[in-house]
């Protein structure tokens, strides 16, 4: 059964934010059903699909309601998150989709569709700039330094995340939908929409390739 408790907010709380283990409840996937676009990130253990298992999945939406769902070891499923990541009609929006799209796929069978990607987005339009981290693409459009202290930490201790942990997913997902807005606009300006949009679409193809330990096959 799916439960929730609330979690301390980071500085500068969201609107709202809870942490749910196993799945979403009913008012949740219903809240974050409305909604045309949500900021999706997950944390796993590693970057190994397959080895490293996924631990944590957070979710924003345009009204800064934010969610961490916490995944146990060897968990097979969550049915709310899987209709709402596979709802056609959410675009979902990642910082390398390619990486959380595997991990969701291997992890929980979800085929996730549409797809934004803002690295990749910022690969396209800003080439102005050397960096395409997430931490430098909210920096410079949506004017946030994110902390990246608890980076790598240890994600696989579900049950007794810290708060500075649970702060840094939260961190991770509440400005993805501002940098996604901003770096569109750009793409449009610069006659690259369309052909970041045929990169999004094949996003789906290059996770299953890293699933199946063939993610160098375009590398050379």
């Amino acid at each position: 059964m799916t439960q929730a408790r609330s979690a301390s907010a980071p500085t500068v709380p969201p609107a709202r934010f809870v942490v749910f283990d196993g799945d979403l409840d009913a008012e949740w996937q219903e809240l974050l059903g409305a909604a045309s676009a949500l900021a999706i990130d997950t944390e796993a253990m590693g970057l190994i699909h397959g080895r490293d298992r996924l631990c944590l999945v957070q979710i924003c939406d345009a009204h800064d309601n934010v969610c961490c769902i916490r995944l146990a070891r060897g968990q097979q499923g969550a049915p709310r998150l899987k209709a709402l990541l596979e709802n056609p009609a959410i675009e979902k929006v990642f910082h390398f989709a390619r990486f959380d799209v595997a991990a969701l796929a291997q992890n929980l069978g979800i085929a996730v569709d549409p797809i934004f990607c803002t690295k990749i987005a910022s690969r396209l339009g800003r080439t102005y700039a050397p960096r395409h981290g997430l931490k430098e693409v909210v920096q410079e459009l949506v004017g946030v330094e994110l902390d990246k202290q608890a980076q790598s930490s240890d994600w696989g201790m579900v049950e007794d995340l810290s708060e500075v942990q649970l702060a840094y997913a939260a961190g991770d997902v509440r400005w993805l939908l501002a940098a996604r807005d901003r770096l569109e606009r750009m793409l449009r300006r610069e006659d690259r929409w369309d052909l970041a949009r045929r990169c999004f679409g094949c996003i789906p193809v290059f996770a299953d390739l890293d699933r199946q330990r063939f993610g160098s096959v375009f590398e050379h």
